[in-house]
């Protein structure tokens, strides 16, 4: 009998079940369509893609921010209280069971009893019971609730991965900049040796008098303008280090001493392989939240048309009373009662209507966002991909133009010295030599970063690790 009960119940539960959008995706990335062989056959998109980087001091600075970031400590207390919830909301399942006791001692007055003696009017009473209540789930209110909670406990834990990638590629993104930005800072340095050297000789050729303070002026103020650009390239160094000791849960100068030292670039990958739009949408923690949630939407349709229906809770009590206390739980001091209760508010409906019609649309908004981040998410691989494969050619371009321009600022020297050019060409070519180094040092940043950009749009499965809990003080 308990069985067949069971049975039927798990058989109706009232609402629409939840099914996976089926969207139309294409078959691979645009982006990808006669790509060049850099887009070609990746390594496994779930491997922990900063570790190919070979660099220990981001390593490092990942793993510290996936432990102390305080924006996933956040989404980890979130991750927890939708757990919560969800173990609360599955005991409705199950009969709710309270237990009680009273003891009394009263006197009624000469006014209540008339004639009777004092000794009489006094009047002891002892009672302990034990009350259990469960609700029939006969149209799956509790059902749907529970499978609303559960939905909204996988849409946090998707959050909390879908935040773990945020945070990864923003400090891996950072350390790329960091490293860009003391790549141009070196660029600007050498630059200013060279032209402090050219100053050099122009001086040197005034006081022999075959120079003049027009060309050291000009020398000179070329000089100062190249090293204008590193007070502004120090100042985004210390932003980019503050801002990574931030992500890893520091005070923002603690990482100074780490960072300071230069360090090159990361190693591009040999490849990339998007894979196709298909494989992305299931990997993405974004879209899996958006999923759940749309899932959570549609539990409480059914939670709301359970409404419609009556309510039955089946009670019981068992438990003793007496007048003395010695003969609490002997057998004649027994009381028990089994009762069924039907709660049915069917002169409500119009309000209950309103109820699911808000459900209704709830569900369609997270039908939309559903739909609206996987667009996105198909958006972020495209752009990265697109950008990544661009940055890769502008980087071949500015590699051969820096090459020729310090080619051509040192022929430049050579024919100002023997005297077969004036210094305007010299000049002219050192500052395109700092143009095309410094163009150099910014796409090969931007193409690194590209790199990262597509990790993250890809969102492979490596955040692994939870952050450290922390309890409230006193707690």
């Amino acid at each position: 009998m308990p069985a067949a009960l069971a049975l039927a119940l798990a058989a109706c539960a009232v609402g629409p079940d939840h099914v996976r959008p089926d969207m139309p995706l294409p078959a691979r990335f645009d982006a990808a369509e006669g790509a060049p062989a850099a887009l070609q056959a990746t390594p496994d998109a779930n491997a922990p893609f900063w570790e190919a980087f070979d660099d220990p001091v981001l390593s490092r600075l990942v793993d510290e921010a996936l432990l102390a970031n305080h924006d996933l400590r956040i989404a980890l207390s979130r991750y927890d209280r939708a757990n919560a919830l969800l173990r609360g909301a599955r005991f409705d399942r199950f009969p709710t069971v309270t237990a009680s006791a009273t003891a009394s001692d009263g006197r009624s007055s000469a006014d209540q009893l008339p004639g009777v003696p004092r000794d009489a009017r006094d009047a002891e009473s002892y009672e302990a019971s034990a009350v259990a209540s469960w609700e029939l789930d006969l149209f799956g209110r509790v059902r749907r609730s529970v499978e609303s909670q559960g939905a909204d406990a996988a849409a946090s834990a998707a959050d909390l991965e879908a935040l773990q990638v945020a945070i990864i590629g923003e400090v891996v993104g950072g350390y790329v900049d960091l490293r860009g930005l003391q790549a141009r800072l070196a660029v600007a340095r050498d630059n200013a040796d060279n032209q402090r050297e050219t100053l050099r000789l122009v001086d040197a050729r005034l006081e022999a008098g075959r120079g003049t303070e027009f060309d050291t002026s000009r020398t000179r103020a070329q000089l100062e303008s190249t090293l204008a650009r590193v007070p502004a390239l120090e100042a985004a160094e210390a932003v980019q280090m503050h801002r990574l000791a931030v992500l890893t849960g520091q005070a923002p100068a603690a990482l100074r001493d780490v960072l300071s030292e230069p360090r090159p670039l990361p190693a591009l990958p040999a490849r990339f392989d998007p894979g196709t739009p298909g494989e992305l949408v299931r990997r993405r923690p974004d879209v899996r939240a958006a999923e759940q949630r749309l899932h959570a939407a549609t539990a409480r349709i059914g939670v709301a048309t359970a409404d419609l229906f009556p309510r039955f809770t089946l009670g019981g009590l068992i438990g003793s009373q007496a007048i003395d206390s010695s003969a609490l739980f002997e057998r004649a001091s027994e009381t028990r009662l089994v009762a069924l209760g039907i709660d049915w508010s069917f002169l409500d409906i119009g309000r209950v209507r309103a109820r699911i019609a808000a459900a209704d649309a709830d569900a369609e908004g997270e039908l939309a966002r559903y739909q609206q981040t996987v667009l996105r998410a198909l958006e972020d691989t495209e752009n990265a991909l697109v950008r990544y494969a661009r940055a890769r050619d502008e980087d071949a371009h500015l590699t051969q133009a820096a090459a020729d321009s310090a080619r051509a600022a040192e022929l430049a020297r050579v024919r100002f010295d023997a005297g077969a050019a004036d210094l305007f060409e010299v000049l002219d070519a050192e500052r395109s030599r700092l143009q095309a180094e410094d163009a150099l040092a910014d796409v090969r940043t931007r193409s690194v970063g590209g790199a990262v950009g597509v990790y993250r749009a890809l969102a492979g499965g490596w955040p692994s690790r939870l952050p450290a809990r922390e309890t409230v003080a006193g707690r």
